[in-house]
């Protein structure tokens, strides 16, 4: 796997009845099938690593 590709995307905020704020961020399906995610075997793994955010399959 050495795929490489830059994408710009936009992060949606989600405002709860209670106030509080969530985030969502659509990922590509196909940066998904690069690292074997499907929805029967969904588990990554999420590094907060300086100033960038790490996303890996869950081993």
């Amino acid at each position: 796997m050495s795929m490489k590709e830059k994408r710009t995307l936009n992060v949606s905020f989600n405002k709860s009845g209670s106030g509080s704020i969530s985030t969502k961020l659509n990922i590509p399906i196909t940066w998904m099938r690069e690292l074997s995610v499907s929805p029967e075997d969904r588990e990554v793994e999420v590094t907060l690593e300086d100033d960038k955010i790490i996303i890996s399959k869950k081993k």
